[in-house]
């Protein structure tokens, strides 16, 4: 057996977003959310439906899922495999977007519906933070006091998630495993098999029951995927080529000017000013919390 890979848009959808996928995504937003929403979901109306003429051609398709539960509330699901500029402006974009266009002209703003903006990420994004799923609301700076329960955004970093199948114990854990690993197997775990909900994906994911026009989208999403992951490694290394030399040329004319800081420390701040923590601490080979800490230094 082969399947698709869950992590690519077009594959997300088609498992996720389909009109017979209703009980995926109802036992999939559970585990996502479990402790994040007041009750249990129990059933959706998917808004945007999975269609695969629409999605073949992929120009102007927004390949996220809406859903509206039975209370109402609104879901945008959505996978993102690259961290691309201005994608968590894009993600606040989209809940505001589906917050506000809930109201036609003249109606009252108490018809407004909570909306959550899930996004699973295949990077990380919150470098400071540790669990896999992290939930943020609009609340006060140095209180726990929430101005609005109306707008959460959720994000799940997979890189984060490293269980093997012998240690999945939660549905939670089932759920991001399938994610993480669904393309590299032959075969349906028994951990897995006995979820009906994620048997169920597995049986929509499965290669052998795709038309060739499917297969042929598929494929052209991972070569699109591939394509842009090469232009981001080219950007990258060029990236660390030029912040190298400016690093290493800056840090040299502030040593001598300012000899009271450290080396360490003035290369790894100037190589701050054109690359991200990461990439950095991967230059610098020093521990990305100790990256962390000379940059809080500088701007404290």
């Amino acid at each position: 057996m082969r399947f698709l890979d869950p992590k690519t848009d077009y594959a997300f959808k088609k498992i996720f977003g389909s009109e017979n996928s209703v009980d995926v995504l109802v036992s999939f937003l559970n585990a996502i959310l479990d402790g994040m929403i007041p009750s249990k979901i129990e059933t959706v109306s998917i808004k945007n439906p999975y269609a695969p003429a629409k999605i073949i051609g992929l120009k102007d398709t927004y390949l996220d899922v809406k859903a509206v539960a039975q209370d109402g509330k609104h879901y945008v699901i959505e996978m993102q495999l690259l961290n691309v500029k201005g994608f968590e402006k894009r993600i606040l974009y989209n809940a505001c977007k589906a917050y506000s266009g809930q109201l036609k002209k003249a109606e009252d703003y108490q018809n407004l519906a909570p909306v959550i903006a899930l996004t699973i990420t295949d990077f990380i994004m919150f470098n400071s933070l540790k669990k896999t799923i992290n939930q943020f609301r609009l609340q006060a700076d140095d209180h726990a006091v929430t101005c609005s329960d109306d707008l959460a955004l959720v994000f799940a970093e997979l890189p984060r998630f490293t269980k093997r199948e012998d240690e999945l114990e939660t549905i939670t854990d089932k759920w991001l495993f399938f994610l993480r690993n669904a393309s590299h197997l032959g075969a349906v775990p028994s951990t897995l098999q006995q979820e009906a909900t994620i048997a169920h994906a597995f049986e929509i994911a499965n290669k052998a029951g795709l038309s060739r026009e499917e297969l042929e989208a598929q494929e052209g999403r991972e070569m699109f995927i591939q394509d842009q992951r090469g232009a981001v490694l080219l950007a990258e290394e060029k990236g660390i080529e030029k912040g190298i030399e400016k690093g290493i040329e800056k840090g040299i004319v502030k040593g001598v000017v300012k000899g009271r800081l450290e080396e360490r420390e003035l290369i790894v701040l100037n190589l701050l000013e054109t690359l991200d923590e990461e990439t950095v601490a991967k230059i610098t080979k020093l521990p990305l919390t100790e990256v962390l800490e000379i940059k809080a230094k500088k701007e404290h």
